[in-house]
């Protein structure tokens, strides 16, 4: 049985030019032990996705879905106070920037203790040997001597890892990593892949890993999901997807690589932006960037149908040109 199941996930937001579909109608699971690696342009849908999940889509966003459990408990109808033990403990979560999610006003040992005192409980001794004892599972020198330190006190690098200790405090089943090398140093980002990576095998748990680097996702994952404008284009082996890219959203990702573009004059890009609400196309919403777009691309938006072992959105993908 799959760990995570959302079938059908929306995720809108009320403006002022009407109802914006931050996530329109995405489907997948995760199984138990798999690395999940979800990437896309910024604005994709990629991070709110992963917060309905968690319950933490901020007014006024809506979330709908057809099928939303873990574990085969159904997320939806759980009170809030059982989601609450949920979420922290059998699933976690690392945001994007360190420095932001943690509150400056505390020491970083009292927010790791504070997040451990909540689903697990404990005397104050047993929390601060924990806590001590996560700070150096997670590589920070003279862990015991860090626990009376405030979030800007430390570096990028290691308020992530404050991060990281923080979500896996109580040994979740399916951790959530947005962006967890953003704004960090290329030393460093390899640091923290091999941290989570060593994290995922020694503890067994799932882990689905947000990221616009396809780099990233070539060094980690399993399985890849690509998003564009709220909705999944692509979904196959890590292997197979970079070797033979089905969707030409995909296929341009993959040719904006630096690596790719040796012994050319100019770096590939995609040219124009992901669409918001104001130029939201119709039928497929990739086609006003895509160089194989054709008539029926502009008048009938395409479903996401198998193709061999992977998933596409295209009326004309790629395999066979």
């Amino acid at each position: 049985m799959a760990l995570l199941e959302i079938e059908n996930l929306s995720v809108t937001f009320a403006t002022a030019h009407g109802r914006l579909a931050a996530v329109d109608g995405i489907s997948f699971a995760v199984q138990p032990g798999e690395v999940l690696g979800i990437v896309g342009e910024s604005g994709s849908g990629k991070s709110v996705a992963m917060l309905a999940v968690m319950g933490l889509v901020p007014f006024p966003g809506v979330v709908s879905a057809s099928r939303l459990s873990f574990d085969g408990q159904d997320l939806r109808a759980m009170g809030a106070r059982q989601h609450r033990r949920l979420v922290g403990g059998a699933v976690a979560m690392i945001f994007q920037e360190p420095t932001t999610s943690l509150n400056p006003c505390f020491t970083i040992g009292y927010q790791i203790m504070e997040a451990i005192r909540a689903h697990e409980g404990g005397s104050r001794r047993a929390l601060r040997d924990r806590t001590v004892e996560l700070l150096a599972r997670v590589g920070i020198p003279a862990p015991g001597s860090r626990l009376g330190a405030y979030p800007h006190q430390l570096s990028g690098g290691m308020n992530q890892r404050v991060m990281i200790a923080m979500a896996i405090a109580c040994s979740p089943r399916l951790l959530i990593a947005d962006e967890p090398t953003t704004a960090l140093d290329v030393t460093v980002q390899a640091q923290i892949l091999d941290l989570l990576l060593t994290l995922q095998r020694e503890q067994g748990m799932a882990l689905v890993l947000i990221t616009h680097d396809m780099g990233v996702i070539a060094e980690t994952a399993q399985r890849v999901q690509v998003m564009y404008a709220g909705q999944m284009v692509e979904e196959a082996a890590t292997e197979a997807l970079f070797a033979a890219p089905r969707h030409p959203y995909t296929a341009a990702l993959l040719e904006a690589l630096p690596e790719r573009a040796i012994g050319r004059r100019r770096l590939p890009t995609i040219p124009g932006v992901v669409p918001g609400i104001a130029d939201r196309p119709q039928a497929c919403l990739f086609h006003p960037r895509c160089r194989f777009a054709a008539e029926r691309c502009r008048s009938l938006a395409p479903a996401l149908r198998p193709l061999g072992d992977a998933w596409v959105r295209c009326h004309y993908p790629l395999e066979g040109r």
